[in-house]
């Protein structure tokens, strides 16, 4: 996202004690494509309780008779999106998920990178280094434009070719990818709209983010 881009921001809260059944993850990456998480990508809870309730506390003003319902933790997302909604930036107090609208990535229908392309997951793959991830989530997305199946080659092959420029960035050599392709599940906006639609063609990197 460069400087000149104008940018709005919004504060979304994810609740969160649904535990989503563990992604497959191999040496240098995973396809593991047959697997879909019980949760959309990325929505998984990403901390746990920091304190343990004593539900007999006496300063707890629990009616008799009354329990405590399960602890919830709740992720507060920052997103930052600059004006076209090309870029999106989502950070918890856990992660960082970069999405890049795919038009901004790949030609119509294409998964062969246009000239703009390699800068944009350079600086990516330079802030994963900066934040010394050892796992990184690639996951590519369509609208629902034709069939499911067409969508679902197509989002993997670019998920596939941003993971391998991230190789050529991301410096820790015991890093390990996870590289989907999910066609049009998991919409982000209306597909009944050419904007929504444009929203949904994207590829989403994941990683932890960085200590400081």
């Amino acid at each position: 996202m460069t400087a000149q881009h104008h940018r709005t921001v919004a504060a979304t809260a994810a609740a969160g004690l649904v535990i989503a059944g563990g992604h497959l993850i191999g040496a240098t990456a995973a396809h593991a494509d047959d697997v879909k998480p019980s949760v959309p990508p990325g929505t998984e809870p990403s901390a746990s309780a920091p304190v343990a309730i004593d539900s007999n506390a006496p300063g707890l003003k629990i009616p008799q008779g009354g329990t405590l319902a399960p602890v919830k933790v709740l992720d507060i997302a920052e997103v930052v999106e600059d004006l076209g909604g090309e870029q999106r930036r989502q950070e918890t107090n856990e992660t960082v998920m970069m999405a890049l609208q795919s038009e901004v990535l790949f030609p119509e229908d294409s998964a062969v990178f246009n000239a703009q392309a390699a800068a944009r997951i350079q600086a990516i793959g330079n802030e994963i280094n900066q934040s010394k991830a050892t796992r990184i989530r690639v996951f590519g997305f369509t609208d629902d434009q034709g069939s499911y199946e067409h969508g679902k080659e197509l989002s993997k092959q670019r998920a596939d070719a941003v993971h391998n420029e991230l190789g050529k960035t991301v410096t820790n050599p015991s890093v390990v990818f996870d590289v989907r392709g999910y066609s049009e599940d998991y919409p982000i906006a209306d597909n009944g709209t050419e904007e929504g639609r444009k929203k949904n063609r994207r590829v989403e990197i994941t990683f932890p983010r960085g200590a400081g």
